[in-house]
């Protein structure tokens, strides 16, 4: 919004722009440089705003933080759920997919691996609201790989979501840890679906089957 005065015009920006901006800035500053790194100089310089804005906006930095991580938790699922929807009704495809679009996001250059991950990394005490909400996040995954698991048909499907959540883990640490030009993330889809294939039972095969 821009107010207009004699000689001069002055921007004013609005709650939730500012909010926004805000938000943005804490989001781009955390991912990239860790949050417990990032103060809210920072934050602020980055926003274009000052620190009375920011704390209009948000209690504290661990306030800052929660919005963060609520943000990027629906970041998360929206990225989950653009898989899932690539195959509807085929749950054994669409485990599959999940593996193959992470392949894809987890090779960009611009990757700097699972914000939560970092996170977690960042704050050691469990009881921390941070490492609550990383815990929720992942306590969830695997709640989805299940589900999936079961409705694909796996024998034991708890087990086979254990497998891919940890194969997940797996890569979100690969992918920072090897040199950028390496194609190791390539294997991933061809791990999860031998995983996904040994544990799910072609009923059609087994009827097949002589006796």
């Amino acid at each position: 919004m821009a107010v207009h005065r004699k000689g001069a015009t002055r921007t004013i920006t609005t709650g939730a722009v500012a909010h926004t901006q805000i938000l943005d800035a804490a989001e781009n500053l955390f991912y990239l440089q860790g949050a417990r790194n990032v103060g809210i100089d920072a934050v602020v310089k980055r926003a274009g705003v000052n620190k009375m804005s920011l704390y209009r906006q948000f209690e504290s930095k661990e306030d800052l933080l929660q919005h963060y991580l609520a943000r990027t938790d629906q970041k998360f699922w929206a990225y989950f759920d653009a898989s899932i929807d690539k195959h509807p009704g085929d749950p054994r495809h669409q485990l599959c997919q999940l593996f193959v679009d992470l392949a894809q996001r987890t090779s960009a250059a611009s990757y700097r691996g699972c914000p939560f991950v970092n996170v977690a990394v960042e704050y050691p005490d469990r009881s921390h609201v941070a490492r609550r909400m990383v815990a929720d996040n992942k306590t969830r995954l695997l709640q989805r790989l299940t589900e999936l698991a079961s409705a694909a048909g796996a024998r034991d499907a708890t087990s086979l979501a254990k497998c891919l959540a940890l194969l997940i883990e797996g890569a979100y640490a690969a992918s920072q840890t090897y040199r950028p030009d390496s194609s190791v993330m390539t294997a991933l889809p061809m791990a999860a679906k031998l995983l996904i294939d040994a544990a799910i039972v072609d009923r059609a095969r087994l009827r097949r089957r002589p006796r």
